[in-house]
């Protein structure tokens, strides 16, 4: 399984007498102050509504990565006997654990574990996994065995943790395994997951053993969530298990609200912007940048499942169209992946020397004028690259080899130009994985798809999304090719507005931002919780106990937002509003139509430590 693929809940109650609303909460991840992918972000964005609500009580457990703990983790002495006693028992037995306070907003407690002071019980536990659950492990996957090593020495602690304190569990899959590996092959996935032979998928991929170990990790939760409707589609058709709630991500979005001077900033980065375009093109900046459009896309390497070819495939498309339509606006679209590389291009270097050089040339008093002067100093007679470093192997490269086959070189002619920077940006904050949510609270309209978490989210949100800046292709009922037009249909329309249009969709787009905050999203973690301690302690709760009712759906949508009326009729008594604004309701307002059937389901006897025999289906707590 996929190591920053999913992360876990534990939450501890008193055994004696159960104080079932001051319980401990252990968030259980491989990214815990240890930047491997979106769920880092998750966790650390996330981290001060939790710490709100549970203040000392709120520990994160993850891997011990000693290099990001050098400078994220301050040490500290644990306050809680419980856990003090717990650690010092593992220690005894050889397990190196840091105890501290991960320096982030909220300052949560963390617990990190070295791994690799458990490898001496690696093939004890690969055993006990295949007899409890039936579940193999090859030797040589190393993922595997780290996440083995990883899952079992969480149960352990909370095996010696379990000894005063009892423990049930909500497990929260972002992605499947499986799923991922599906969607990178030529199947329509979403529209076949029912006919999937899952265990015949897993096996011929060679991912049969993680596929297992993501399913059981399902099944042995108390509770099991995902992160948005589409993932809840797949889990249950993959995982077999319905998932009972979506838990969908968010933003701490007061970081980003600088007294609304988001507009502010916008100008200021595409200055950058064009400084870099300056450079790229130096030569052939035969394009005004004040009539520039920029478009990008962004993530991990994975020309499919990122919607990479359906991205360069709309460009061509959109390049067509511009030229037809005799258009004198440019597009330049960004592709930013890390692929294997050597090193920068020697034009893209000299391209920015060269600018470099004659901006520091250019006096004071020349400065309003000096820009366009510069260009009479530049030429080369090569077209501008369309990559900005040498790649390794790129006649393979999936996507120069789709640039080259679509034509889309650089040209003259051409509306579109390309670059493709085959590194990730380097940033305090970079992008999460939830890249369209960190646009919407920027300000910047973003296109999306039915298939991404995001894009249901918001389809099930707004009645009218394009005019809120949210572009939702279609991937569900439409063909490759129909979803390529949509695509396209959405840049031209976005490429025919004005600059007052286009600041008007900014400032409705940057007005949805109170939608991904984290203190509105927190409330769905909060209700899983409380459903796993009441599936696991119902009797605990009396009648006068708050039940939070699981949302299946939103009982508003957001309409058409005054500024764009749907007909001339809609026009009869517009103020100079911009915006019908949507307030959220209260929490205390809160009132939904569905209750969630509270189901007790069986709890095994958990291990006291590894060492002890467990027989436990150990993955209960696993984050893989």
């Amino acid at each position: 399984m996929s190591a920053p693929t999913q992360h876990g809940d534990a939450v501890a109650r008193g055994t004696t007498t159960r104080d079932m609303h001051n319980h401990l909460l252990f968030e259980i991840a491989t990214e815990v102050a240890n930047r491997v992918g979106g769920i880092y972000s998750v966790l650390k964005s996330k981290a001060p509504v939790t710490t709100l609500e549970y203040g000392d009580r709120y520990t994160l457990i993850g891997p011990l990565n000693r290099r990001s703990a050098a400078v994220e983790v301050e040490e500290i002495e644990p306050t809680s006997p419980e856990i003090k006693a717990t650690i010092d028992s593992m220690k005894e037995r050889g397990v190196d654990i840091v105890y501290g306070r991960w320096l982030v907003e909220g300052a949560p407690r963390v617990i990190l574990i070295d791994t690799s002071t458990g490898y001496k019980w690696l093939d004890e536990w690969k055993r006990d996994l295949w007899d409890v659950a039936g579940i193999p492990s090859p030797p040589d996957d190393h993922e595997t065995n780290e996440a083995i090593v990883f899952g079992y020495l969480v149960a352990w602690f909370l095996g010696e943790f379990a000894r005063k304190i009892d423990v049930t569990t909500v497990f929260t899959t972002h992605a499947t395994i499986l799923g991922r590996y599906l969607c990178a092959g030529s199947v329509d996935f979403y529209n076949h997951l029912q006919w999937f032979d899952v265990d015949h998928e897993a096996g011929k991929r060679g991912i049969y053993h993680r596929y297992c170990i993501e399913r059981a990790s399902a099944h042995s939760s108390d509770v099991f969530t995902t992160v948005s409707h589409i993932t809840a589609y797949e889990s249950e058709h993959l995982l077999k298990r319905k998932p009972d709630g979506v838990l969908p991500n968010g933003l701490n979005v007061t970081k980003f609200a600088a007294a609304h001077e988001f507009q502010n900033l916008h100008q200021a980065s595409k200055e950058k912007l064009h400084d870099f375009v300056r450079g790229h093109f130096y030569g052939h900046l035969d394009f005004d940048l004040d009539n520039t459009l920029y478009f990008f896309t962004a993530g991990r390497y994975e020309f499919r499942n990122k919607g990479v070819d359906m991205f360069i495939e709309s460009l061509a498309r959109l390049n067509h169209r511009l030229k037809a339509a005799g258009s004198n606006l440019t597009v330049v679209a960004f592709i930013i992946m890390p692929a294997q590389t050597t090193h920068l291009t020697a034009e893209s270097l000299k391209g920015q020397a060269v600018i470099k050089s004659l901006r520091e040339a250019v006096s004071v008093i020349e400065r309003n004028i000096g820009k366009r002067l510069r260009l009479f100093s530049m030429k080369r007679s090569a077209l501008p690259p369309i990559v900005t470093h040498n790649m390794v192997n790129d006649h393979e490269d999936p996507i120069l080899n789709q640039l080259r086959r679509v034509k889309l070189f650089n040209d003259r002619e051409d509306r579109v130009k390309v670059v493709f920077h085959p590194e990730f940006l380097n940033s305090s904050n970079p992008p999460w994985g939830y890249t369209p949510a960190e646009c919407t609270v920027m300000g910047v309209p973003s296109i999306t798809t039915n298939l991404s978490g995001f894009g249901c989210y918001m389809e099930e949100l707004l009645d009218c999304g394009p005019e809120y800046g949210i572009f939702i292709v279609d991937r569900r009922m439409k063909g490759v090719d129909d979803s390529v037009n949509q695509m396209t249909d959405f840049m031209f329309e976005y490429c025919l507005k004005s600059r007052r249009e286009r600041i008007n969709q900014r400032n409705r787009t940057e007005r949805l931002s109170d939608l991904l905050d984290w203190r509105r999203m927190g409330l769905e973690y909060s209700k899983a919780r409380q459903l796993a301690l009441r599936r696991a302690y119902p009797n605990e709760f009396s009648e006068d106990d708050v039940v939070w009712d699981w949302v299946p759906g939103v009982k508003q949508k957001i309409g058409r937002p005054f500024s764009v009326p749907g007909s001339p009729e809609g026009r009869e008594g517009l103020s100079t509003e911009d915006y019908i604004a949507w307030k959220l309701q209260d929490e205390h307002e809160d009132e939904y139509d569905h209750d969630f059937s509270v189901a007790v389901r069986p709890k095994p006897s958990g291990p006291a430590s590894p060492v002890d025999t467990p027989k436990v289906n150990a993955v209960d707590d696993h984050n893989d």
